[in-house]
């Protein structure tokens, strides 16, 4: 296609470490790589408004200040974001616009590029109810909380020409609570070569591995004890790569459990050393419970490893029983406990069910995603629309 520019809006992206951040990264980077002029608009990760050339793609800064709840997270005031991202629209006069959020900057991309009649098209990696591990709301107001949130996220992306989600369970929701009637599943996709470029390299005892924020919604406290109930005599060790507001709390978990020579936390990590995780692992587990797709899945999928997860949001899009592995009911822990068990004893099935994830992975290729936004983007510039309505 002809070569496009494009201003792609984000509310978290790397250094951030998070889905949507590395999905933010890796649509800029594939589609600057295809030859299109990309620019990113997001919250500056260190405070004050920057500019920089990362990997061919232009990021643009916001000013933003740092989240009182949470470490490490930048967020921006509308005061500041709304008038500083009408300028970056003027100055960039993108052909088209690709929001990724509708907080902050989502919300003041949506609103320049309506405004200036640009075409506009949304894609939504929240789940309001996220929110609130990290908002002061009392609880006996959440509920309503939860009931705007999501129709405050529908009037904004119902400014959009085309609004996605990365599977059909992240529209469903999409449609149910904030009317977004014809919103439609583009995966995020993934590079699978990438995560099958180190060899697999296991340990003298089979690991466990599991990628993420450790934060409420992960539910990492009930792998560490399902880990801990294991049946006396079964090797294993459990690797937790990720950092968050519980990491110090489920710590010493493992410790007043008995496991903690065996459950190593590890932080974050380089990108080289990810791949190494992966390589280096015999199963992965994600107990999370509010994944709309889950990039970690997909990567450990690609780097061959058969996975447990709970039975929650779109795990289940990922995970075939008995395929690739197997699905636990959330807060099951002595369930979650069997299913790791069995795979933990039995190398065969776990070689059997990695080799099925990468099987199933394939048609997650970031390049089919790629082709999927390039052909929306030509939709929109040719006016045919595929309108997201807010009902």
């Amino acid at each position: 296609m002809k070569p496009l520019r494009i201003l792609i809006g984000a509310e978290t992206y790397p250094p951030d470490v998070n889905g949507a951040a590395r999905f933010a990264e890796r649509l800029a980077t594939g589609l600057a790589g295809r030859g299109h002029e990309i620019h990113v608009v997001a919250p500056s990760p260190t405070g004050p408004a920057v500019r920089e050339v990362r990997d061919g793609v232009v990021v643009h800064g916001v000013r933003s200040h740092r989240y009182y709840q949470h470490d490490g997270f930048q967020v921006c005031m509308p005061w500041e974001a709304f008038p500083a991202v009408t300028a970056l629209m003027d100055e960039i006069d993108p052909d088209v616009v690709h929001t990724n959020a509708h907080m902050v900057v989502g919300r003041g991309v949506v609103r320049a590029a309506h405004r200036s009649g640009r075409p506009l098209v949304a894609t939504n990696h929240l789940m309001p109810e996220n929110l609130i591990g990290y908002s002061p709301i009392p609880k006996p107001l959440q509920r309503v909380f939860n009931t705007w949130a999501w129709r405050d996220l529908g009037r904004v992306f119902g400014k959009a020409a085309v609004v996605t989600a990365p599977t059909p369970r992240a529209v469903e929701l999409l449609v149910r609570h904030a009317g977004l009637v014809d919103a439609f599943p583009v995966s995020c996709g993934i590079d699978a070569d990438r995560y099958r470029s180190v060899p697999h390299s296991p340990g003298p005892e089979p690991t466990v591995l599991f990628v993420g924020r450790l934060d409420q919604e992960k539910r990492v406290d009930e792998l560490v004890r399902a880990f801990a109930a294991l049946p006396d005599g079964l090797p294993g060790r459990l690797e937790i790569v990720g950092d968050g507001a519980r990491r110090e709390e489920w710590t010493a978990l493992a410790d007043a459990l008995g496991v903690a020579h065996r459950v190593r936390f590890r932080g974050f990590v380089s990108e080289q050393e990810l791949l190494e995780a992966y390589a280096g692992a015999d199963l992965f587990c994600m107990p999370g419970v509010a994944e709309l797709q889950s990039l970690v899945t997909l990567e450990a999928m690609a780097a061959g490893l058969p996975v447990v997860a709970a039975d929650a949001m779109a795990l289940p899009h990922l995970v075939r029983p008995g395929r690739n592995g197997w699905l636990y009911t959330p807060g099951d822990v002595p369930e979650l406990t069997t299913r790791l068990a069995a795979l933990l004893g039995d190398a065969d099935t776990r070689r059997r069910m990695g080799a099925a994830s990468r099987d199933i992975v394939a048609a997650h290729a970031i390049d089919a995603t790629l082709d999927r936004f390039e052909g929306i983007y030509d939709q929109v510039l040719g006016r045919e629309q595929v309108t997201a309505r807010a009902a």
